[in-house]
C-alpha cells in the first residue's frame, strides 16, 4: 500500500500554483497515487466570490476533487481557528481513502496552521467585541496608538489599512500574547510525510502579470459579481468586504471611486500582498523552490509501507 502524503504548493499570487497543483495531481495519478486538492486561499472559501479570487471553475479542474472552495457565506468571518481543524479533518479523510492530499494557496498563516505544529495567540471574544465597538466609534487611529504603546514592533508591522487585523493585534497584546506569529527555525510538521513546493517568479514579470490580471478581473465582470453579492450581505461581511478587489469594487459601485481608481488601488494592494507572501514563504526552510511551475522538477517518491498521518 502506498503511503498517503501531504503535498503543499505555495507562493505569491499569480505564480502559477493552480496549474501546478493540477499537473501534480495528474502526475501522481499516472504513478498510481490518486490525489485531491485542498484550498488554502482565504478568499476562495467564499461562495460567489469567483472572478476576484481567480477561483478555478469546476469544468477546468480536470476531474480532480477540490475541497474548501465554497464553504462560507460572504457574511461569515474566515479565521485560522476555523480553518485549521476543517482542513486537517479533510486531509485525514483523504488519507483514509488512500489518496494523497495537495494543499494549495497563498495565505501563509492558513498554510502554516495546517502543516506545522501551530499554536494560536490568545483570544477573548468579549474583549474583541469591545475593541470593535471602539473602532466603530473612533476609527482605527486610537487602536493603533494603544497597540504602539503595548507592542511597538507589531504596531509597525500590522497592516493599518485593515482595521480587523489591528483589532486582533491589539486584542492579543492586551492579553499578553505575541501578535506576530513566527515560525521556529525547524518547525515540527503535523504530518511527517509532507513535501512543500514553493513557486517563485522574477519580480518585474510578476508585477506585469498581476497588473494585467486585475484589469482582466474588471473586464470579466467583477463589478457584476459584486453587485449580485450585495443582497447576500458582502458589504457587511467582516472578511469578504475587505478582500482585495472586492473592497474597491464596492467603493466604485458606491460612487466613491472611478473605475480607474478602483483598478489602480487593487493593483497596488495586490503587488504589496505578493511581496508579503514571498517574505512569508521564504521562512519555509524545508520547501523545494521552483523558478517556474514546472512539474518535471518535482520528484514523486516511491511507494512505502507505512501508515498515513
Amino acid at each position: 500500500m502506498t503511503t498517503p502524503r501531504l503535498w503543499v504548493v505555495v507562493g505569491a499570487t499569480g505564480t502559477g500554483k493552480t496549474a501546478l497543483s493540477l499537473d501534480l495531481a495528474e502526475r501522481l495519478a499516472e504513478s498510481g497515487r490518486a490525489a485531491e486538492i485542498v484550498n488554502a486561499d482565504a478568499m476562495q472559501f467564499y461562495r460567489g466570490m469567483n472572478i476576484g479570487t481567480a477561483k478555478l471553475p469546476e469544468a477546468e479542474r480536470r476531474g480532480v476533487p477540490h475541497h474548501l472552495f465554497h464553504d462560507l457565506d460572504v457574511t461569515e468571518e474566515a479565521t485560522v481557528a476555523w480553518y485549521q481543524p476543517a482542513a486537517r479533518a479533510i486531509i485525514e479523510k483523504i488519507h483514509a481513502r488512500g489518496n494523497d492530499a495537495i494543499l494549495i494557496g497563498g495565505s501563509g498563516l492558513y498554510v502554516s496552521s495546517v502543516i506545522y505544529d501551530f499554536q494560536f495567540p490568545p483570544r477573548d471574544e468579549a474583549l474583541r467585541a469591545e475593541l470593535e465597538r471602539e473602532l466603530e466609534r473612533a476609527g482605527v487611529a486610537p487602536l493603533l496608538e494603544r497597540l504602539s504603546a503595548l507592542d511597538p514592533s507589531t504596531a509597525n508591522a500590522v497592516d493599518a489599512r485593515n482595521p480587523r487585523r489591528v483589532v486582533r493585534a491589539l486584542e492579543v497584546a492586551l492579553l499578553g500574547g505575541d501578535a506576530q506569529v513566527t515560525l521556529p527555525q525547524a518547525p515540527k510538521l503535523w504530518c511527517d510525510k509532507t513535501q512543500v513546493i514553493a513557486v517563485s517568479c522574477e519580480r518585474a514579470t510578476l508585477v506585469a502579470r498581476l497588473d494585467e490580471r486585475v484589469r482582466r478581473m474588471w473586464q470579466d465582470g467583477l463589478l457584476e459579481e459584486v453587485r449580485e453579492l450585495i443582497p447576500h450581505g458582502i458589504a457587511e461581511g467582516k472578511t469578504a468586504s475587505r478582500a482585495i478587489g472586492y473592497q474597491q469594487a464596492l467603493a466604485q459601485l458606491a460612487g466613491e471611486y472611478s473605475e480607474e481608481e478602483a483598478i489602480a488601488e487593487t493593483q497596488m494592494l495586490t503587488r504589496r500582498y505578493a511581496r508579503r507572501q514571498v517574505s512569508w514563504f521564504k521562512r519555509y526552510h524545508d520547501a523545494q523552490w521552483l523558478d517556474a511551475p514546472n512539474i518535471d522538477e518535482i520528484q514523486i517518491p516511491p511507494s512505502e509501507q507505512r501508515r498515513p498521518c
